[in-house]
Parts: C-alpha cells; structure tokens; sequence
C-alpha cells in the first residue's frame, strides 16, 4: 500500500514541473514583446499594430477597434479610459507607445467641413436674402 503514495507524489511534482515550465514560457514570451519605434495612431492601427504595445493583449486591441467603430475617431489617447480594463495606471504605460492622429477619413471629412461657410456666414446670407425680399413685398404708401 505504500507504492501509490509515492507514484501520487510523482505525478503531482511532474504536474507541479509542467506548470512552471508553460508558465516560464509565457512570461519569457510577454517579456519578448517588442514596441513599437514610433508611437501608433489608434485612429488607424489594427489588431495586431495595437497587439505590439506592452498592455494590449487581443481582448483589449478589439475593445479598441469596436470603440472606434461605434463612436468615431478618438480626440486623445485619454478616450481609452472609457474602455473597460484600462485604467490610469495601465494607461500611462501605454502613453509613450499611442498617439491620436487623423485617419484618411477623418481628414476627407475636415477637408470638406474648411469648405463649407460657416455657420455665421451662413446666418448673414440668410438675413441678407430675407432682407432683399422684405424690400421687395412692401408696398409703397
């Protein structure tokens, strides 16, 4: 009855030695990750461009990309608060690797907005116009 007890032994120690080995394997592969050189635009990186910066894992990348989706271009890298698992301390590790820059879109959207007339030009010319029709519709006395 004594041999089961140390063949439970061995195998507990053997599974014991599995773990820390899978567990090495990926600290040393999380270690391994290489940033980025230049920070990255998050309004125009991908899954596996924002999967480079230290603190982006997949889950966290396609939080991103669908944030982006759904509300538009981030205005700063502070907007990544608003995703759920970053917080003020995972984000200042992550600060030095992001930067927010305008997407193809966004600055086909800002190239016709400088285009169009303002709001106030647009006001005066309505004015203008109402005004020449005022003139024109009043009777003379």
């Amino acid at each position: 009855m004594s041999q089961p007890r140390p063949r439970r032994a061995l195998r507990l120690t053997g599974l014991v030695f599995l773990f820390s080995c899978v567990s090495f394997t990926l600290c040393l592969a999380a270690a391994t990750k290489k940033p980025p050189v230049k920070p990255l635009n998050i309004n125009s990186a991908n899954s596996e461009e924002l999967q480079q910066v230290p603190g982006i894992g997949p889950a966290t990348a396609e939080k991103i990309l669908q944030m982006r989706k759904s509300y538009g271009a981030f205005k700063s890298v502070d907007d990544l608060l608003a995703i759920r698992g970053i917080g003020p301390k995972r984000l200042e590790k992550m600060r030095k690797y992001l930067t927010v820059g305008r997407t193809a879109g966004a600055k086909a959207t800002h190239a016709a907005a400088s285009n169009a007339k303002s709001p106030a030009t647009t006001k005066k010319a309505v004015q203008s116009t109402e005004g020449k029709q005022d003139e024109e519709t009043e009777e003379p006395e």
